[in-house]
């Protein structure tokens, strides 16, 4: 559990000021942890809280684990260098825990697991890439009948020890994620991760004797033929070839979930064609050279659909309509369907509340039919052809600002139109997205104005501007809407570390990204933990953000970019562009 987290679920100031004192130094730690009585009667609630916070803060170590074995129920060491088998003696006397995660633990090895024998509670353990531990450590687990889920991917078990966990008569979710297990290492499970494994067709063939299996990962695996498994309701084969699935007598499976990511078919038609896709909800076909959608006029319930990645066209979008009646997120991120393509959907997509069209060639038509999908939430046009600005027929004609059409989505949420060519006009029209909480732009035409355009935004929380051209001028006058918690301005190179700190020190409960902050917040994180002797010392804020002679040398050095105007740096930028190499047709100015 992170502070974050464990902060919002503690309402009392008292407790958290209580939590903060306890967890400061080591000394306050050997202060309380001599109440060993008072620490047996503190709540989980409590102690799971006050534990992470000690870790968190490199003040826990083993022997310290002991005033809390009988209030810890579940607790979280993943990726802790230090944790061996000292710490897992301790953490064996623990007497209600449930759940152990010591993944990427590399300390841990099957020793180790020795002392978990006979645990009478622990339902869940970890045990993800632990490379140490091996088949003796499986040995060691087979005491703890209480288990219902055990991961040990990328472990050194082998096919032997998997054997020995059918013993494990609770046991519910297994997850042997790269491990080279054979065919006859498979055990009856409800769910059954196998992904990266070496498991064949053969081994697969026998998967028709679990009458309870509802989840399948096969990712990453050697099988091409699944056979017809009828309890199944979701199934991963992502970056398999497939011929078949669900061939064969009996029941139909009836799925509702289908993870195709980076699948090359034989036929998918032929593959779709085995089980009921009545209740199929979520289907994601990511990456799998697609250009026929036909197979989807099978497919009425759909509500997540990902096609991104795939060859497909503006007339394949006409078997998306189809099925789009139930549709809430539709993913044609880098396919080749364009504006064309986003008309066809326009009053088939009526519950539709996600679109990524991320790297199509789509552009502000699109945005036009768009703002006629009412229901959408969230929509995502990245390194698209949108300018924000569609020219009326006839040459004298005035410009309309495409992002107007958005104003009709009285529900959009979130927008992402990075990596587009817009200007600080264009944009206007997103002030008026009232319901607006996350905005992202990315482009180096927006300036000083579009920061201010956009302060009237009442509902934003995460605002990003990268790469924009905002001055110091720009970013001190802001007034940021009182709901904004993010701002991101990465690549905004003209702003100045002073600049950023007198904006975070007027609204500090704003979160600035930029390379300058990220800078400051390693020296203050380095300021921040003295030595004791130092910490009693005192420093002055003129000391603390004291720099070197060196440093001092860099600070006097200008960058000369600053002594230009924006117009001037435009017309540099554009002067640059035109003395460029022509040859390339793709590179010169439209």
């Amino acid at each position: 559990m992170s502070d974050r987290s464990f902060f919002t679920e503690l309402e009392s100031p008292l407790v958290r000021l209580c939590i903060e004192s306890a967890t400061q130094t080591a000394d306050a730690v050997d202060t309380w942890r001599r109440q060993r009585r008072t620490l047996e009667r503190l709540p989980s609630q409590l102690a799971e809280p006050l534990l992470h916070r000690l870790l968190s803060r490199r003040l826990l170590y083993p022997s310290l684990l002991e005033v809390f074995k009988y209030s810890i129920e579940k607790i979280d060491l993943r990726g802790e260098s230090s944790v061996d088998a000292e710490w897992m003696a301790y953490l064996g006397a623990f007497q209600y825990l449930s759940s152990l995660n010591v993944s990427d633990c590399h300390r841990i090895n099957s020793s180790a697991l020795w002392a978990l024998s006979g645990m009478r509670y622990l339902k869940e353990v970890d045990l993800s890439r632990c490379s140490k531990v091996d088949d003796a450590g499986i040995k060691h687990l087979l005491s703890i009948q209480t288990i219902e889920i055990l991961c040990i991917s990328e472990t050194s078990v082998t096919a032997n020890g998997v054997t020995l966990l059918s013993s494990l008569k609770r046991l519910s979710k297994l997850d042997l994620g790269g491990l080279f297990i054979t065919d006859t290492a498979l055990a009856s499970l409800q769910h059954l991760d196998l992904w990266g494994s070496d498991i064949s067709n053969e081994g697969a063939s026998i998967l028709v004797k679990f009458p309870n299996l509802t989840f399948l990962n096969l990712a990453w695996t050697k099988v091409t033929v699944l056979p017809n498994v009828s309890s199944i309701v979701c199934l991963n084969m992502s970056n398999c070839t497939i011929h078949s699935i669900f061939k064969g007598e009996g029941n139909k499976a009836k799925l509702s979930k289908l993870i195709f990511a980076g699948a090359l078919f034989k036929d998918i038609d032929k593959a779709f064609s085995y089980f009921d896709s009545s209740c199929l909800s979520y289907l994601d076909l990511s990456n799998s050279s697609l250009r026929d959608l036909s197979f989807l006029s099978l497919i009425r319930s759909l509500e997540y659909l990902d096609l991104s990645g795939n060859l497909i066209r503006d007339d394949s979008v006409t078997f998306i309509a189809s099925v789009g009646a139930n549709l809430k997120t539709l993913n044609l991120s880098k396919t080749r369907v364009s504006s064309v393509g986003v008309a066809v959907l326009v009053g088939h997509v009526p519950k539709l509340e996600t679109i990524s069209l991320d790297s199509t060639p789509t552009d502000d038509l699109a945005i036009s039919y768009i703002g006629m999908m009412p229901s959408l939430k969230a929509v995502n046009m990245r390194g698209t052809n949108v300018r924000g600005v569609i020219q009326q027929n006839g040459g004298d004609a005035e410009c309309v600002l495409s992002l107007t059409a958005l104003e009709s989505l009285k529900q959009l949420e979130k927008l992402n139109i990075e990596e587009t060519a817009l200007k600080d006009e264009a944009i206007i029209p997103i002030s008026n997205l009232k319901q607006l909480t996350h905005l992202s732009l990315r482009c180096s035409f927006l300036t000083d104005a579009s920061l201010h355009h956009l302060s009237s935004i009442p509902n934003l929380i995460n605002l990003s501007m990268r790469d924009a051209i905002l001055t110091n001028t720009g970013i001190e006058s802001f007034h940021p809407p009182p709901s904004l918690q993010v701002l991101d301005l990465t690549g905004c190179w003209l702003l100045t570390k002073d600049a950023l700190l007198s904006f975070v020190q007027r609204h500090s409960n704003i979160e600035v990204r930029h390379a300058l902050m990220t800078t400051f917040l390693s020296d203050k994180d380095a300021n921040k933990y003295h030595s004791p002797s130092q910490t009693r010392m005192g420093t002055s804020p003129q000391r603390r953000f004291s720099s070197s002679p060196l440093k001092s040398e860099m600070a006097a050095i200008i960058d000369q970019r600053l002594k230009y105007s924006i117009a001037e740096l435009l017309s540099m930028q554009f002067a640059f562009t035109s003395v460029g190499p022509s040859s390339d047709p793709s590179t010169s100015p439209k």
